[in-house]
């Protein structure tokens, strides 16, 4: 996954704040990465309301 690619949130891996759970199913902008624990990368998406938060990458699917 590049920077600005457009994906879409499919799933969450974990338990969420209600602005990030409200994401499921939408599309935002990949804008960069971010560390997680460590040994992981997250995805930085920025969504059309201007929100912008991360997930794991199995957590998005490019959309084409």
């Amino acid at each position: 996954m590049e920077i600005g690619q457009k994906v879409k949130v499919y799933r969450l891996r974990d338990r969420v704040s209600p602005p990030v759970a409200k994401k499921l199913g939408q599309v935002g902008i990949i804008q960069g990465y971010k560390m997680t624990d460590g040994s992981g990368v997250g995805i930085v998406v920025k969504f059309e309301d201007d929100f912008t938060t991360w997930f794991f990458e199995d957590e998005l699917k490019l959309i084409q």
